[in-house]
């Protein structure tokens, strides 16, 4: 059977999208998300578009990459083909031949489903194992605990709040308010909360009753009612770190999750990132097999 590559036309993108939800299973392992297409989607629909890359199998969409930068493809796999060793094989061929117009030449890397026969087509070909990453997962059958903080839901005047919050989290990070109202106008956002958590006085409101500056942010992702749901980003300024505001903000997009109806959370994170891995432990998250992701040198 003749599998086929493509890259979608903006029109497309609810289709890749689509597959990618009814992938998303607490039995299955943690792959590409719609939640990491809506993180994405920050730089407009149309690099949305030209980021991913669809395989068909009779007229069957059964793998989404989303380069995520010039060098990095992350897959998601239909469950049941998950170990077809054909299909595995045509993706391993693609990222590792340039002229297939997914990943270029030179050093670059693909995360793939732990587990997945892929990983060992691409071994095969010269991959070497690189960087390890932290898979967690929190349940969410029972109610999510206070955070015990003032927390907003980010809307169009958040946003400059919401942009200054990521940006000094994660240092170099390129974070503006217009890039949170592109993927909020994004497809998967219906499906999806940002939240910024205030600080100040220990209620977080200034002494005249508003609200104090905006402390730690996080953006999560549901695949629909009964499916796992993403942690995509979370971060505390610079300024206020120490003072457990990482656990208090990932708990409250807990809440946030379950009231969309995901049956738990996920989050990957570098294994290195020692104290985001613990702040997620404290916030109840469970270790997943670790994944490593497989690495072409230059050259």
């Amino acid at each position: 059977m003749v599998i086929g590559l493509e890259t979608p036309e903006v029109q497309a993108l609810g289709e890749a999208l689509d597959a990618l939800r009814a992938w998303q299973d607490d039995a299955a392992p943690l792959q590409l998300h719609p939640g990491d297409v809506g993180w994405f989607w920050r730089f407009g629909a149309p690099a949305t578009a030209a980021a991913l890359r669809t395989w068909r199998r009779d007229g069957r969409v059964v793998a989404v990459g989303l380069l995520d930068g010039p060098d990095l493809l992350r897959l998601a796999i239909v469950p049941d083909l998950v170990h077809d060793d054909e299909l595995a094989h045509r993706l391993a061929e693609d990222a590792t031949r340039p002229e297939r117009g997914v990943l270029g030449p030179g050093g670059a890397s693909v995360e793939a489903p732990v587990g997945a026969r892929v990983d060992q087509h691409l071994a095969a070909a010269g991959w070497r194992v690189d960087e390890r990453w932290a898979l967690l997962r929190r349940d969410l059958a029972d109610p999510v605990e206070d955070p015990g903080v003032l927390v907003r839901e980010v809307g169009p005047p958040e946003a400059a709040a919401w942009a200054e919050t990521l940006r000094s989290s994660f240092g170099g990070l390129r974070a503006a308010p217009e890039r949170w109202h592109a993927l909020a106008s994004g497809l998967p956002y219906a499906d999806a909360r940002c939240l910024v958590v205030h600080g100040g006085a220990s209620d977080g409101e200034t002494p005249d009753g508003g609200p104090g500056p905006a402390v730690a942010v996080i953006g999560v992702w549901s695949a629909g009612p009964g499916r796992p749901g993403l942690i995509e980003p979370m971060g505390v300024h610079a300024d206020h770190r120490g003072r457990g505001l990482g656990r208090a903000v990932t708990l409250a997009g807990l809440a946030a999750l379950r009231e969309l109806g995901a049956s738990s959370a996920l989050v990957a994170t570098p294994a290195s990132n020692a104290g985001g891995v613990a702040t997620y432990v404290s916030a109840g998250f469970e270790h997943l097999p670790a994944r490593h992701d497989r690495r072409r040198d230059d050259g």
